[in-house]
């Protein structure tokens, strides 16, 4: 069978090798800028390259056409989007080529953050307020009942980038005046501090085969736009918590539609509860797929790859047993190119991050307790040894 693979940067490694592993063939769309990147060759048939200013925004037609290409020679099975920019991108390519698979309205409901709060709304989820900018109307009167701060997020980019935090009517209009053109684009939000965690799944025939809740020990928003450590540590699996967390994670997978796939959801508690944030139909990134690894040493991935495998063959699927251990991962940028990891040598070291100016590693241990305190321990010292940030780019 044939894999065809999209994403605008290098993604999905254990995918791809655990695809041709079971059997079968990948071929890679890219970004122009990644074609020297550390792609497993040896798993690759043919790698295809899009023009591309910044890697994300590509030339659909161009896409659509030279995947036609693509079909006249190999045949496509199976699109498959490895990062939360090609969600969109890969649905269109189902509906054009009439591939089994996510279409494009299902697909909203993962990677447009205006779909994802509309239908969790239609589904009962717990949700912020929230308003699209579309009518002005509309926006004053969510002024009227929410009381500032507020965030205005960009429908389609992932993670903190292109979120501005307002704290009157006057800083909205001030942005209505800077983005007038383009504010269809964005929504805007209710802002209420609390602790964000983050649920990693994988679903099958519309059920949940393997999940971990965990949680962020500092806000990515807060790490990207004020500086900090990314931090963040899976929930005990006896923690009354990560029952709620799951549960309520199944309905939203159910809500929006996940037959099956892989999938990274992310969820607030603050006074007003726990409500969802946003979701995404791909494994999350920031690494945190090692740290759910490490504690329960399935490799989403790879269990992903071997997923899509089955339903394309119609064999069963069944998710290895999973351990209980817990995780925790610090990661920063670094000042040195090459950190000296030999200072950290606590036994619960289980991965170091290898990448120039960048600090990293992930502790593993049966006790949440002791991964609290070696994340505390280890997120001073990598402060106090290395860590440094550069202003972020929007």
């Amino acid at each position: 069978m044939n894999f065809l693979c999209i994403t605008n940067e290098l993604k999905g490694v254990d995918f791809i090798r655990t695809i041709k592993e079971e059997g079968h063939n990948v071929y890679l769309v890219t970004a122009e800028k990644e074609r020297h990147k550390a792609w497993p060759w040896e798993s690759i048939e043919e790698s295809y390259y899009m023009p591309s200013d910044d890697g994300r925004l590509w030339d659909i037609q161009t896409l659509v056409q030279g995947c036609a290409h693509i079909y006249k020679t190999h045949g496509v099975d199976r699109i498959i989007a490895l990062d939360d920019y090609d969600v969109s991108k890969a649905a269109l390519l189902r509906e054009e080529f009439r591939v089994d698979g996510m279409g494009q309205t299902t697909a909203r409901h993962f990677f447009d953050k205006l779909a994802m709060r509309v239908q969790a709304r239609s589904h009962g989820i717990p949700i912020p307020d929230f308003s699209s900018l579309f009518h002005d109307d509309d926006i004053k009167a969510f002024m009227q009942r929410c009381e500032a701060p507020w965030l205005v997020k960009p429908r389609m980019d992932a993670g903190a980038l292109g979120i501005r935090k307002l704290y009157s009517e006057e800083d909205f209009w001030k942005w209505n005046a800077e983005n007038y053109e383009r504010r269809h684009k964005f929504l805007i939000e209710n802002f209420r501090p609390g602790t964000v965690y983050h649920v990693d799944s994988i679903s099958d025939d519309y059920k949940i085969s393997f999940t971990r809740a965990s949680k962020y020990l500092q806000p990515p928003f807060e790490v990207a736009h004020g500086g900090g450590l990314f931090r963040s540590q899976t929930i005990d699996l006896t923690d009354p918590e990560h029952a709620e967390l799951t549960d309520l994670n199944l309905k939203v997978m159910k809500a929006y539609g996940m037959n099956f796939g892989a999938s990274h959801s992310e969820f607030i508690r603050s006074d007003e509860g726990l409500v969802l944030l946003e979701t995404s139909a791909r494994v999350g990134g920031a690494h945190l797929a090692d740290m759910v690894e490490k504690a329960s040493g399935i490799n989403l991935w790879r269990e992903w790859a071997k997923l899509e495998v089955a339903k394309l063959t119609g064999k069963k699927y069944k998710i290895p047993t999973m351990s209980k251990d817990n995780a925790g991962i610090v990661v920063t940028l670094s000042s040195a190119e090459y950190p000296d990891y030999s200072r950290y040598e606590a036994p619960q070291i289980c991965w170091h991050l290898q990448k120039p100016h960048h600090v990293g590693l992930i502790v593993r241990d049966k006790s949440a307790s002791v991964i609290s305190q070696l994340l505390e321990e280890y997120t001073g010292r990598i402060r106090a040894d290395y860590a440094t940030s550069v202003p972020l780019v929007e």
